[in-house]
């Protein structure tokens, strides 16, 4: 048996920027993390040939090609699989909450896979493949920045260019500035997830009309790299959150709603700095800084909200057993 373990994002700001929409016509930047929620991927050989899946459903069938599950399908494919497996997904969040759940799943499955012939692949291999997967296979209307947080881990500035390169580039901070920064976050569910696909579609079509938007946002990101690496005043990470928040939110109608405006106005209101809602948009996630002492406040006030712990993480997808010989 193989299992992987490939972790989940925040993302701060640039989102919007890695879409071939954007960065076709100039360079986009999103400033994203790994967190320490993760996506296990278990995989087996299958004797007789068969292909068994299990996720929310569970499908049993005789061909990678009556593998409904678009990804495993897709997945398999992409590396000519055809041997009879056993693959087991389990993750720490459900889909469709902002976190970037579909590509740290592609990246797991991918990376399991290879393990399972031998084979040792770079975090950037593993970006790239789920990519293809996802983007150009699949046809979704996503960007490029979830599969490489979820190769590479850790605090990333992840640069895409007019080529289709993607530049990943570790963020250079103090210990104590990181460990700061973890302290200031907090994450609350506000529920209403939907698929990212049709937010993004949307944000696809209005690229032409949002340039000066987007072209903000990949600065901000870069700003927020800056202020880490100076590791000086950490609360203008806070205001820089908020005002790439108020920006996104103009690339598309659907990226916010009122209840979410609420609940983002009331944190604001009892001390948070800034914040947004993690991914596309429409529901999932809401990312507030906050100042230690004003965080029993933001609690307070968001109480209906549950609240999620967690903590950056440093590492990437990774094989984490490797069990008897498969076949």
């Amino acid at each position: 048996m193989i299992i992987t373990r490939t972790p989940f994002r925040i993302s701060f700001a640039g989102g919007g920027s890695d879409l071939e929409s954007y960065y076709r016509l100039e360079p986009g930047a999103v400033l994203s993390a790994a967190v320490d929620k993760y996506v296990y991927i278990m995989l087996t050989g299958r004797f007789g040939g068969t292909f068994r899946i299990s996720y929310s459903k569970t499908e049993l069938v005789d061909s990678v090609e009556e593998i409904e599950h678009p990804i495993v399908r897709e997945c398999l494919v992409s590396l000519g699989v055809q041997r009879g497996l056993e693959i087991v997904s389990m993750a720490d969040l459900p889909a469709q909450t902002g976190m970037g759940s579909s590509s740290s799943f592609a990246v797991g499955l991918l990376h399991a896979l290879h393990a399972v012939d031998g084979h040792v692949v770079t975090a950037q291999r593993l970006a790239e493949e789920a990519c293809r997967v996802e983007i150009d296979v699949l046809g979704e209307p996503i960007g490029k920045q979830d599969q490489y947080i979820a190769a590479y881990g850790g605090l990333q500035l992840i640069q895409f260019h007019a080529d289709g390169h993607v530049c990943v580039d570790p963020v250079i901070c103090s210990t104590q500035t990181r460990r700061e920064l973890n302290r200031r976050l907090l994450l609350f569910y506000v529920g209403g997830a939907r698929a990212a696909r049709d937010i993004l579609a949307q944000q696809k079509i209005n690229t032409p009309d949002r340039l000066p938007a987007l072209r903000r946002l990949t600065r901000i990101a870069m700003q927020l790299r800056d202020v880490l690496t100076l590791g000086r005043d950490l609360n203008e990470f806070g205001r820089l959150l908020d005002e790439a928040w108020r920006m996104k939110r103009t690339l598309a109608d659907s990226i916010s709603n009122e209840r979410i405006d609420q609940y983002y106005e009331r944190g604001l209101r009892a001390g948070a700095l800034g914040g947004k809602l993690l991914g596309a948009g429409g529901g999932g996630f809401l990312l507030f800084f906050c100042d230690l002492h004003l965080q029993d406040n933001l609690r307070r006030e968001l109480s209906v909200l549950p609240e999620l712990p967690f903590s950056l993480e440093p590492e990437g997808s990774k094989v984490i057993h490797v069990g008897s010989t498969l076949w």
